[in-house]
């Protein structure tokens, strides 16, 4: 029962399922074929309006080919009046080539001049610049030789003036000196030959007193005592004359070294300048 109650509700639903399909079906197909019928519509409206936009396309190529075709014609017209226009003119071109080329040979040649044109004005400008330096360094060099020329006769004047100064002095000195140690030296001979003397005179005295000993070495004694003042006095008076000399050397060093620096040869003196030696040499 169960079994033919169920086979019962499945046919039942099996027919509904089918109804409700081939419902579902015709709905399809007539929302199939309107959506046909909607396209077919359009289909037409599309195709008429390109047709009418192609034919208008159409027309205006036409217009346009016959314009073309015209202005083509213009234009062969216009391309022969060209072409014997461009004849003359190859004429005239052959014709003004060479006075053209002498032309531009001309161009070159003047630029090149031009190049040197500018390069000399260059050299100009800087030769006016250095000129203008070299004149004023030539004006400074003026002024600085006038000012040396002043300089130069007043170190000339001082000079003179020295050379004659220390040629009077060197004179004076000269006399003064040669005269005292002239004097020095021959004092210096009294006292030697004096001393001689006196030990003559003292050897003869004790050989003639035949004194003792005793009184002898007291006499010897106050011998040694005169000769050492003697001898004290000899050397006393030899350093003075190495002083002498010694000063009168310098004097003359001082001489030749100013001399030299006023640039004044010692040969130009006139005379000779003596060195003395000093004492034992």
């Amino acid at each position: 029962e169960m079994e033919a109650k169920y086979t019962k509700k499945m046919q039942a639903l099996r027919d509904e399922m089918d109804l409700r399909r081939k419902t579902e079906i015709h709905e399809l197909e007539e929302r199939k074929n309107n959506q046909i019928s909607e396209l077919m519509g359009n289909h037409e409206g599309a195709f008429g309006a390109i047709k009418n936009y192609y034919n208008d396309i159409t027309a205006k190529n036409l217009t346009l080919i016959n314009l073309l075709k015209e202005q083509v014609e213009d234009l062969k017209k216009r391309e022969a009046v060209l072409e014997k226009e461009k004849a003359e003119v190859l004429l005239q071109n052959k014709g003004l080539t060479e006075p053209l080329q002498e032309a531009q040979e001309q161009v070159a040649e003047l630029q090149k001049k031009l190049v040197h044109y500018y390069r000399d004005k260059e050299a100009l400008m800087n030769s006016k610049a250095h000129l203008k330096i070299t004149q004023k360094e030539l004006k400074d060099l003026q002024w600085e030789h006038e000012v040396l020329e002043q300089r130069f006769s007043k170190v000339q004047e001082e000079r003179d003036e020295l050379y004659q100064k220390f040629t009077k002095a060197i004179n004076e000195v000269q006399q003064k000196t040669g005269f005292k140690n002239l004097l020095l030296e021959r004092k210096l001979k009294g006292l030697l030959n004096l001393l001689e003397q006196k030990e003559v005179e003292l050897s003869e005295v004790i050989t003639a007193s035949n004194l003792d000993p005793s009184a002898l070495s007291l006499v010897s004694h106050k011998l040694e005592d005169v000769l050492s003042s003697k001898n004290a006095t000899i050397h006393e008076l030899q350093l003075q004359l190495a002083r002498v000399c010694k000063a009168h050397n310098d004097m003359l060093q001082t001489f030749k070294a100013k001399l030299t620096t006023f640039g004044i040869p010692v040969d130009n003196l006139g005379f000779q300048p003596l060195s003395f030696p000093f004492p034992g040499q």
